[in-house]
């Protein structure tokens, strides 16, 4: 870092001193301006004079009060003013005091507003300039008078584009960070919602074939003596369930692998269509299950499908776990108007069905399925039946959102 570098560096990190240093070359600038006199018998001529003390003590008070600008600006213009407005009335030759002024101008319209700005900024022209033309010993013509109106117009000018520079670069900052911050929270607000789809995915593949894996297990080990025939059977359906197990958590995970990993299994997710290979897994482990099914050529999108998929399957397993050994359950799929309406009937006498439903049971089965239809824009119901037994019931709409928001009406 060079010299000059280092000492801009130090200045702006402490502003006293820059105020400081201003002052000093200000009050410098209107010395050697004070010895300067235009004004020859002969016309222009440039020759040295002597300034008179009271244009030194002047030009001395309004360099001083330039140090404290920052701290006080109306304060150190009205100080800068005066001494000008003095040094207009008495001084002859006239020394540049008017310097300061200009100064202390720029910094009141680079720290306030605009109307502020040409409030100041009118006052301050209207008392310099009028007391150098009415009270000065020159015509109120004369270059100098008409310069000290220039020159606090340039001040206040100045001023005014410095503080505009500086809001609209704030602005540019601030929108920026604002982005920032909404980008960082839109990245954190997809990765929960992902997150807690992925946990329900889980949540139902995990449930529903453990389920059906632990009661084909205390099948083949309650009859593994007496009939070997249909442990054996029950061994095939624990290694069938394992097996599709493995295949949906394999796809779930799949969803996790980044760029470069290998690639992710590509079979599609389950929906109605696989709604009888559902209703024969519970077949296969004790669950009467009867289907009915009034939505023939509906075709839905694929995350209201999966979604009737899941709250069939999860209905299910929920009725294997709580309603007793005895239970049957019923399903019906019904095309209701732009709705679909998916409802699982079970007559279980046990108290699990209803423990299930509290919101405080610890489990999730509930909360995954109402997680799903709110995801749709669906309604769910669910609740003990009258006269024992269990509901689930959900209204999903047959067409997304989006789609729906295309079509011309």
């Amino acid at each position: 870092m060079s010299t000059l570098a280092r000492a801009r560096c130090t200045l702006g990190a402490h502003p006293s001193a820059l105020d400081t240093a201003l002052a000093a070359a200000v009050l410098v600038c209107m010395v050697a301006g004070s010895f300067a006199d235009p004004h020859g018998p002969e016309g222009v001529t440039w020759s040295l004079r002597t300034p008179a003390v009271l244009s030194l003590v002047l030009m001395a008070v309004g360099a001083a009060a330039l140090a404290f600008r920052r701290r006080a600006p109306l304060v150190v213009l009205g100080v800068t003013g005066s001494v000008s407005v003095v040094e207009s009335i008495t001084g002859d030759p006239r020394a540049p005091v008017v310097m300061s002024a200009v100064i202390a101008l720029y910094t009141v319209a680079a720290s306030t507003d605009r109307p502020t700005t040409w409030r100041v900024g009118l006052l301050t022209m209207t008392v310099l300039t009028g007391a150098a033309m009415l009270f000065g010993p020159l015509p109120w013509y004369a270059q100098e008078n008409l310069a000290v109106f220039a020159w606090t117009g340039i001040g206040a000018s100045a001023g005014d584009a410095v503080r505009s520079r500086r809001a609209f670069v704030q602005a540019i900052r601030d929108r920026a960070e604002k982005a920032e911050r909404t980008r960082e929270e839109e990245a954190r607000r997809r990765v929960a919602e992902e997150r807690l789809r992925i946990a329900r995915d889980l949540h139902d593949v995990v449930a529903h074939h453990i389920a059906l894996v632990n009661v084909q297990a205390g099948v083949a080990s309650h009859v593994m003596d007496k009939r070997p025939d249909q442990a054996k059977e029950a061994l095939a359906h624990v290694r069938d369930a394992s097996r599709s197990a493995l295949d949906e958590l394999r796809a779930t995970v799949g969803l996790l692998r980044q760029t470069g990993d290998p690639e992710a299994p590509t079979e599609p997710a389950p929906g109605l269509d696989r709604l009888d290979e559902l209703v024969g897994t519970f077949h296969h482990a004790g669950l009467p299950v009867e289907v009915a099914r009034a939505d023939q050529g509906t075709e839905l999108p694929a995350a209201v499908d999966l979604a009737a998929y899941r709250i069939i399957q999860e209905a299910l397993t929920n009725v294997r776990k709580h309603a007793g050994q005895r239970a049957k359950a019923e399903v019906s799929v019904v095309r209701v108007g732009p709705n679909i309406e998916v409802t699982v009937l079970d007559d279980g006498t046990g108290d699990g069905a209803r423990d299930a439903a509290a919101p405080d049971s610890g489990g999730h089965g509930l909360l995954g399925m109402r997680e799903r239809v709110t995801a749709v824009r669906g309604t769910l119901t669910t609740g003990p039946r009258y006269g024992g037994g269990f509901r689930v019931h959900a209204i999903l709409p047959v067409r997304s959102r989006t789609e729906a928001a295309e079509d011309p009406v």
